[in-house]
């Protein structure tokens, strides 16, 4: 038995040591939106998808051939991810078109985009430090710093560059009759969050092509949002893998929350009870049957690994099911973890304020992860995990 303690003893240090050379090998940011090629993903019709009472693994293969810790392999299980969020619940998000220009001037980024003879213009209003930079900066939804308050990025010279996310589909969007739908009439069954995950990613095609004119430190990117626009942050950074940093604030159902999770819970946004035009009416379908989903919201926040994630939640609010996003981010955070960075992954989970403001408990949190993770301070802590649900089972969920 000794001997057996000894063995394992070692076998731990050793695996500490490789977890701890891996996460300097772990990227913190890609400089392309998908850092490997789209590749054929197995998709069952709804009748053919079995049932999965617990939270799926999202280390398993979609095929259902096993299953892969290694890093190497995440990238193509991260597509595995996407590609099943698309083809379920919001729509295929469509590729870079060929034609996209853009110009800096008088504090404006102005990015066209053509797609068969019909062109349609992101304006976004960009806030720059004082000095030369180039500078850190944030995407902000509708603002410049989301619902974030300014100053956490001016004191720190990170450059405000606002989201205009209605200039791609409306908050409540008209199906067909949007913006978007100029460039991609067919797309009418498109949801939301897939059309607006394409305008974050050429907003930064944009920041690319007028690099030499508007100074931007381009592998130090972050993305905020709160609400509806915390939902629209998270799809947004994980299908772009330019983003460095993403702070997604009280997003709720459809966002940091677990379907199958909240649909234990009481008076929240269940998937039959969330947005119809923010996804596909397709989606729809799982309002009853939500085991057959197979991925559920843990993996979405896990599609942004290796790259940092920091989640704000507001237990004063019960439709945000912030019980449930506690399920989702500790099933997530075993991603972090088995990739040798959990210092990248953090959640807080907090109440007394109202909804998206940032109390003063949560301030030192959201900035130690922006010191961290678009300044470079590598001696931040940022293994945060604050939430009241001391007594919730969230290992019953997680059987892997």
């Amino acid at each position: 038995m000794k001997n057996h303690i000894f063995i394992v003893t070692l076998l731990s240090i050793a695996s500490l040591f490789i977890s701890t050379m891996n996460a300097q090998e772990r990227p913190l940011v890609y400089n392309s939106e998908n850092s490997i090629a789209p590749f054929e993903v197995t998709l069952p019709s709804f009748n053919e998808l079995p049932v999965i009472e617990t939270l799926p693994d999202p280390f398993a293969w979609s095929d259902g051939s096993g299953r892969s810790t290694r890093f190497e392999d995440w990238a193509r299980r991260r597509m595995e991810i996407g590609a099943e969020i698309q083809h379920y619940e919001i729509g295929k998000k469509p590729t870079r078109p060929d034609t996209i220009t853009a110009s800096y001037e008088n504090d404006t980024l102005r990015v066209e985009i053509t797609v068969n003879g019909a062109t349609l213009t992101l304006t976004s209003g960009v806030t720059l430090p004082e000095g030369e930079g180039p500078f850190p900066a944030v995407i902000g939804i509708g603002s410049g710093s989301g619902s974030l308050p300014p100053d956490l990025f001016s004191s720190r010279n990170i450059a405000q560059i606002i989201f205009n996310f209605a200039q791609v589909v409306a908050w409540q969007q008209q199906r067909g009759k949007e913006p978007i739908n100029k460039l991609y009439p067919e797309l009418i069954h498109m949801g939301s969050y897939s059309a607006w995950s394409w305008g974050v990613s050429r907003l930064i095609d944009g920041l690319e092509l007028v690099a030499d004119k508007l100074p931007i430190d381009l592998s130090r990117l972050a993305i905020t949002g709160c609400s509806f626009a915390g939902k629209m942050a998270l799809f947004a950074a994980a299908f772009d893998e330019r983003i460095a940093l993403t702070i997604a604030q009280e997003p709720g159902g459809g966002g940091t929350a677990a379907w199958r999770v909240s649909e234990t819970l009481g008076e929240v946004e269940t998937l039959g009870r969330t947005n119809h035009v923010w996804f596909m009416e397709e989606m729809f379908q799982f309002s009853n049957a939500v085991g057959k989903l197979p991925f559920d919201h843990h993996e979405l926040l896990a599609m942004i690994a290796p790259r940092a994630l920091f989640v704000l939640g507001n237990t004063d609010y019960e439709w945000l099911a912030d019980e449930s996003s506690f399920v989702a981010c500790k099933a997530a955070k075993r991603v972090w973890e088995t990739l040798g960075i959990a210092d990248r992954f953090g959640f807080s989970i907090v109440g007394n304020h109202g909804h998206c403001i940032l109390p003063d408990n949560q301030r030192p949190e959201v900035e130690a992860f922006i010191d961290k993770f678009l300044l470079g301070k590598k001696d931040i802590d940022t293994n945060i995990e604050i939430h009241p649900f001391p007594n919730t089972d969230y290992s019953k969920w997680i059987n892997w």
